[in-house]
């Protein structure tokens, strides 16, 4: 397993890396706005697998994926107005939107949940490794999540291979998870966000 701290990630090698590592189909442990996150290659199965077995997470939990851009996204999950308008409200930051996929592969979810992490590191980390990272928090299913890289070690171990420590997550609270493929939306994370801001935004009651 590699660590870098954060004094290497100015220098922009520990990205580099780890965009590569991810590529790979590699897992990575990074910090992102709400906690550390545990992210690998999400159109790579064996590496999705891989990231269920190092976390303990049962299988029938689908995995977020974060996104750099609006746009990659899109290529992927479909977006109505109702979308569009919690993307240019809340996005970068801690709300993960599960939206209906383009092209569900077959016996696979017809859903993705999607976000944009509003962390530079985050962020560069995800652009480096193509625009879109299979994340889930960095801690074994059931425990609390790691706000710093050394929880996350100590969480994990060496079942992933590379942590990247830049100081501690500033949310420290997993994010807002709210399903727009029900109607009304369905909150199925309560997080930061407060659901009557979430409700004024989009004009409706959320279940």
């Amino acid at each position: 397993m590699w660590w870098w701290p954060t004094d290497v990630l100015r220098s922009g090698d520990a990205v580099r890396h780890a965009g590569e590592l991810i590529r790979e189909g590699k897992l990575v442990v990074f910090p992102t706005d709400t906690v550390y996150g545990l992210g690998t290659n999400p159109f790579n199965p064996d590496a999705i697998e891989r990231l269920f077995k190092a976390k303990g997470r049962p299988p029938e939990k689908a995995i977020a994926w974060l996104v750099s851009h609006v746009e990659h996204a899109k290529r992927h999950c479909r977006f109505d107005a109702l979308a569009e308008r919690l993307a240019e409200r809340y996005w970068p930051g801690p709300l993960t939107l599960v939206l209906p996929l383009l092209r569900p592969v077959p016996g696979g979810l017809p859903s993705q949940a999607v976000r944009i992490p509003n962390h530079a590191c985050a962020l560069a980390v995800i652009q480096a490794a193509g625009g879109a990272v299979a994340t889930t928090s960095a801690n074994r299913s059931s425990f609390p999540a790691a706000r710093t890289a050394h929880e996350a070690a100590r969480a994990l171990g060496d079942r992933v291979d590379l942590i990247i420590d830049a100081g501690t997550a500033p949310g420290g609270v997993d994010s807002t998870v709210l399903d727009l493929t029900t109607s009304p939306p369905t909150v199925l994370r309560p997080g930061p966000l407060d659901p009557e801001d979430l409700e004024e935004t989009i004009g409706l009651r959320l279940v």
